[in-house]
């Protein structure tokens, strides 16, 4: 279904191709989080880590599709604006994963400093991208200097990241909730080659679904006369974003707050990086300079809401109401707030 057709179709088959897509991606997600659990398990990888490197990279599949077919058909601002809605939306799923815990907050069941060193690099990888929409950018050997540069950081700060839970100098005072040790430590029948053969299986269902959401998602928002900026940010962003909705909840449901968050920032990275991408696949000139007050609004969002629950974690107090911690109930109030300020700038 290529990007330039989808509009053509009528509103009810786009609906009906948004509404399948989005249950496979669903299924598909929640099978990646049991699998990357059970991969844990079986290879002792940090749950932050296994959350970052394994379901960050799987569940951005749908944004991989969307960058292709948007930049090579001349739209490189939906592409973007696609990548930056999912790194806001994926913290506000957070918020919306806690109400699964309902007795406990997200932020107080996580005691480990490699998940505040995600969110600190998370926000200065986001506050890169305001900095570079700011300043414009040069074209050099075929791609922009930013567009390198973000996906460098980027790269950069998955890497650190990773290596940062094995070497870190200090720990957080009090230990991860028993109940997550017990679950961690709980032994994994299947084989190492049979986990990633289906790991493998359902990123393949998320890569096709998310495909045909973001064009079916995209022949919705012409039909119903969106802006490119707003279309991209919510409705394909929500969209790609249902991978992480559906892992993020099997993960928390699971005690496994530690991976969700790694799921979530490891995604931001992933994306992020993808900016180059649409560089590579768009032939009008840097990908930066397509870019505007829309999308520097929409890199601050989404630090401001990384930032937001980098106190909560700091912070680590278990208070609820309405069945979320306080620092997700704010996540929630702030992108209210903030996309009601992107829809002035659409």
């Amino acid at each position: 279904m290529p990007l330039a057709d989808a509009a053509s179709y009528p509103l009810w088959l786009n609906a009906a191709i948004f509404a399948v897509a989005a249950g496979l991606v669903w299924l598909a997600g929640t099978r990646l989080a049991r699998y990357a659990a059970a991969i844990g398990d079986k290879t002792g990888l940090e749950q932050a880590f296994a959350g970052m490197l394994l379901l960050g990279c799987l569940t951005s599949l749908p944004e991989v599709a969307n960058v292709l077919t948007a930049s090579h058909f001349g739209n490189p601002a939906l592409a973007v604006n696609n990548l930056l809605g999912s790194a806001a939306i994926n913290v506000v799923l957070l918020a919306v994963a806690d109400t699964a815990i309902g007795r406990q907050a997200l932020t107080a069941g996580v005691a480990r400093s490699s998940t505040l060193m995600l969110a600190a690099l998370c926000m200065l990888v986001l506050a890169l991208v305001a900095l570079a929409v700011t300043s414009g950018d040069i074209a050099f050997a075929g791609v922009g200097l930013w567009s390198a540069g973000l996906c460098v950081a980027s790269v950069g700060a998955f890497w650190l990241s990773a290596a940062y839970g094995g070497r870190a100098p200090w720990v957080l005072r009090g230990a991860e909730p028993p109940v997550e040790r017990q679950r961690g430590a709980r032994k994994v029948q299947e084989s190492l080659p049979r986990l990633l053969a289906k790991t493998a299986a359902a990123a393949a269902v998320i890569l096709v679904a998310g495909y045909a959401l973001s064009q079916s998602g995209d022949g919705l928002a012409r039909q119903t006369g969106l802006g490119a900026g707003l279309v991209g940010f919510l409705l394909i962003g929500f969209a790609t974003s249902l991978p992480e909705l559906s892992t993020l909840t099997a993960a928390i449901r699971m005690r496994r707050n530690a991976m969700a968050l790694g799921e979530v920032l490891g995604t931001n990275f992933v994306n992020i990086s993808l900016i180059l991408v649409a560089d590579l696949m768009f032939t009008g000139g840097p990908v930066i300079n397509e870019l505007g007050a829309f999308e520097i609004v929409s890199a601050l969002l989404g630090l401001l809401l990384t930032g937001i629950y980098l106190i909560g974690l700091l912070e680590h107090r278990d208070r609820v109401v309405l069945r979320m911690g306080y620092d997700s109930l704010a996540v929630m109030v702030v992108f209210v707030g903030g996309a009601a300020l992107l829809f002035t700038l659409r």
